[in-house]
């Protein structure tokens, strides 16, 4: 039986003010992600505004010394005339409302964090931009000029609609047919005639076929590079050359010739018109190095500086205190400075986890990978006093321009391994010093994992053939017996 009654009950929850919400949600931005959250923010408040300027003066990086971070503000409350002095002394009207404006100076008139370049002198945006055409569309234009047969063309954008990126059909011809309610002869004929459309071998089934159209798009007569692609890719993958030397009867010499004509077709014949881009990295902190001292500077080229709008603190004053004019405008200057301080919160925890990682990595500034240690988000958090998620925000999608190169934020983050004598070693240099060795390495007797760990063990690093293994794996460096093949092929008189 249900029914209804009261109860009180005491319990705990763990409730985020507003404003830290809003600081949490700006800690993982870039800057230009914060651009457009600056921009989105302005056009909902009106209380915040843009500082104007009659020349847009050098844009300078704020420079966050290593022991102490200079922060130079107006004064509050300046005296004389003009829009400070107007600060200084809130209207009698709405007086209450206004007096915790005077703890917020800095955004009131003077700005707060930096200020953006003259946008009038910035292009359009759709004079800066262009489309690259992608598979799909030229594989379409291509169909235009040879089906005009409507039937024909709607089976040909079946099957170009179902081509992957790599330029292979993920489709059969029978759910093609059943799609563009035809038969499995009338899809397969023009799926023949797109094999032979620019790049060959696009809506092949697999490597297999791509390869073989390709050789006869070329018109390439080599009977044993066929022979290879149709019964022993499977060789060839593994790079088994000596069983490919048994299988075809042939000297290594020879099956090396082959395989240099199978080399000269495209496995993945659509990556040629992939939509992937070069994408240009914007460093969010920069570090150099200015008589012998390592000095780090926010970026902030870019970004717009920020102030409550004059014109609407006035308004503010004015309104009467029950009004709902006064309500809304209330409502939005807290909301304003609840997002600038936000912003310099944002700033002032970026500078302190850089400050970390600058002088923990000092030696790797100044000598190289060989002297990066290892560091952990756990103990930059419990350095600066703040939470390990709080720090993992901050590292996320930041870069840092170095003298050495830009690198990622999570670069400088890795773990430790312990050597003979108790010192605690990057798993990065582990890596750099496998890589090294397999450079180095005698090629017609390349070295085994339990072999690089020996050598690992005589210079005081010792770690597991499993650890080796791994790393070799996210190095990207094929075992030796793998090694050794290619060596041979490649070697072959």
């Amino acid at each position: 039986m249900l029914k209804q009654r009261l109860d009180q009950r005491q319990v705990q929850k763990l409730i985020l003010a507003p404003a830290l919400q809003q600081a949490i949600k700006l800690l993982p931005l870039t800057n230009l992600e914060l651009i457009e959250v600056i921009d989105g923010e302005l056009t909902q408040n009106p209380m915040l505004e843009l500082e104007e300027f009659e020349s847009a003066p050098e844009i300078k990086n704020r420079q966050v010394d290593l022991k102490t971070q200079a922060a130079a503000t107006p004064a509050a409350g300046e005296a004389g005339e003009g829009p400070a002095g107007e600060a200084a002394a809130p209207a009698e009207s709405g007086a209450e409302d206004l007096a915790a404006e005077l703890s917020f100076q800095d955004y009131l008139e003077g700005g707060a964090g930096p200020y953006a370049r003259d946008r009038k002198d910035i292009p359009s945006i759709e004079n800066t931009l262009t489309k690259r055409a992608s598979l799909w569309d030229h594989l379409n234009w291509q169909a235009n000029l040879t089906f005009f047969d409507a039937a024909e063309h709607e089976v040909a954008q079946l099957v170009i609609g179902n081509i992957n990126e790599d330029g292979y059909l993920t489709a059969t011809i029978e759910e093609i047919a059943a799609m563009g309610k035809t038969d499995a002869e009338t899809v397969e004929r023009i799926r023949q005639d797109i094999l032979f459309f620019d790049p060959v071998g696009a809506a092949s089934f697999n490597l297999q076929e791509a390869l073989l159209v390709q050789l006869d798009h070329l018109r390439v007569r080599d009977a044993v590079a066929r022979e290879i692609i149709e019964k022993h890719l499977l060789l060839l993958e593994k790079s088994d050359y000596a069983g490919l030397t048994k299988a075809l009867g042939l000297g290594l010499a020879d099956v090396r010739a082959h395989i240099d004509v199978i080399k000269g077709l495209d496995p993945a014949p659509g990556r040629k018109y992939s939509q992937e881009r070069t994408f240009y990295v914007v460093p969010d902190i920069i570090v150099s190095k200015e008589d012998d001292e390592l000095k780090i500077a926010l970026n902030d080229e870019g970004l717009p500086r920020l102030r409550i709008s004059r014109y609407y603190r006035r308004l503010l004053a004015e309104a009467a205190k029950d009004s709902e004019a006064h309500e809304y405008l209330k409502d939005k200057m807290k909301k304003a400075i609840w997002f600038l301080r936000s912003l310099e919160q944002r700033d002032r925890t970026v500078a302190r986890v850089a400050r970390y990682i600058v002088a923990k990595q000092k030696e790797f500034f100044e000598s190289g990978l060989d002297f990066i240690k290892p560091l952990t988000l756990m103990e930059i958090a419990r350095e600066i006093g703040v939470h390990e998620s709080t720090v993992g925000r901050v590292v996320a999608n930041k870069h840092m321009m170095t003298p050495r190169g830009v690198f990622p934020l999570k670069y400088f983050f890795h773990k430790s391994l312990v050597g003979d004598f108790g010192e605690e070693v990057s798993s990065l240099r582990i890596k750099d010093r496998i890589r090294k060795l397999v450079e180095n390495e005698d090629r017609t007797r390349p070295l085994s994992d339990d072999e690089i760990v020996a050598v690992l063990s005589k210079e005081n690093l010792r770690i597991a053939r499993r650890t080796v293994a791994k790393y070799r794996k996210q190095l990207r460096i094929p075992p030796s017996h793998i090694r050794k093949r290619k060596f041979l092929m490649e070697g072959a008189p």
